[in-house]
């Protein structure tokens, strides 16, 4: 059995007992999926998984504590429900986790880009995932494009491609990469002088419209109701298109993040102007891998390291400073 249909079938099995299952379903064209919330058995039938379940349903659970409510997930998406558990903003027994094996999803805008080089503008009617590769009908055309050329970014650095933790799990887990995330992606920025690297992020944040997109896609961001973007008391950043408080808010939004971001993506992903705000929580990630050997949404029962206390770090010996 394929596995969108054992996942469809799991889903069924588990709809009685929570308020919805919260999955992936049609999203406006065919390149796209969007979030899908299954409350009736009829719901079931739209869901789909696969290269299109791009967002990260985590996202919706701390909305649900209080109540019972199941989540499909792939193996990133598990690290955010996790990470949720283990800062207790989630109950464990709460949540019905269905998993499912990755092998990796669609980045619309490689995908965009891809077909912009044909120059031909036009309604996708389309899109069909075969043999490593996607075809995709433009304008009347089929374009084939190889998937590992249009595949999400984060994908090629996975070492979790199954769910980290599951209730339930459909088809048979994938053997782990054995990738080791080099930070390649930092490498550029990282060569860069302090000066240097303050005009590429002033370059960058000039451009940003502060529609909170990264913040609200984000699954580890809670206190929407509270944001510094938006507090008055005390008063944080103005209201003013100024690049530097935009600049302000993302460095917040990445410290508060630090050894919680789980790596997702979405807060870029969602980005209208194309911001790489994922690089800002990614030079922190590092840090906190290298100082205290830490990897977000792995374990509920470990604690961030920036949320725990200890007398001295095994990797910082304070007293032989």
């Amino acid at each position: 059995m394929a596995i969108q249909e054992q996942l469809k079938k799991m889903i069924l099995d588990v709809l009685p007992d929570v308020d919805c299952v919260i999955g992936w379903g049609p999203g406006p064209d065919p390149l796209r999926g969007s979030p899908f919330f299954m409350r009736k058995p009829e719901d079931v039938e739209s869901f789909m998984a696969g290269p299109m379940a791009v967002q990260n349903p985590a996202l919706f659970l701390p909305e649900y504590k209080g109540k019972k409510v199941g989540v499909v997930v792939k193996g990133c998406d598990s690290r955010s429900v996790v990470q949720l558990i283990s800062e207790d903003l989630i109950k464990r027994e709460e949540v019905v986790i269905i998993g499912f094996p990755c092998d990796g999803v669609l980045d619309v805008a490689k995908v965009e880009n891809a077909l912009a080089s044909h120059g031909e503008p036009g309604e996708i009617t389309a899109v069909e995932f075969s043999g490593g590769e996607v075809k995709v009908t433009l304008a009347g055309n089929t374009h084939s494009l190889k998937f590992d050329d249009v595949k999400a970014d984060k994908c090629g650095r996975c070492a979790v491609p199954n769910a980290v933790m599951s209730d339930f799990f459909a088809g048979i887990a994938r053997e782990a990469s054995g990738v080791k995330d080099d930070y390649e992606d930092l490498a550029a920025l990282e060569k860069m002088s302090l000066e240097e690297r303050f005009a590429f992020w002033e370059n960058e944040m000039s451009r940003c419209l502060r529609c909170y997109a990264c913040r609200n896609a984000c699954p580890m961001c809670v206190c929407r109701d509270h944001c510094v973007a938006s507090s008055r008391i005390p008063h944080w950043i103005s209201q003013a298109d100024s690049t530097r408080d935009k600049l302000m808010f993302q460095v917040i939004h990445a410290v508060h993040l630090a050894g919680r971001c789980t790596g997702c993506g979405e807060c870029q992903r969602v980005c209208p102007v194309g911001i790489p705000v994922l690089l800002l929580k990614r030079t922190l990630s590092k840090g906190v891998t290298e100082l205290f050997d830490y990897a977000a949404g792995m374990d509920t029962e470990s604690k961030p390291p920036l949320l725990t206390f200890q007398v001295e770090e095994a990797t910082i010996k304070e007293r032989n400073w």
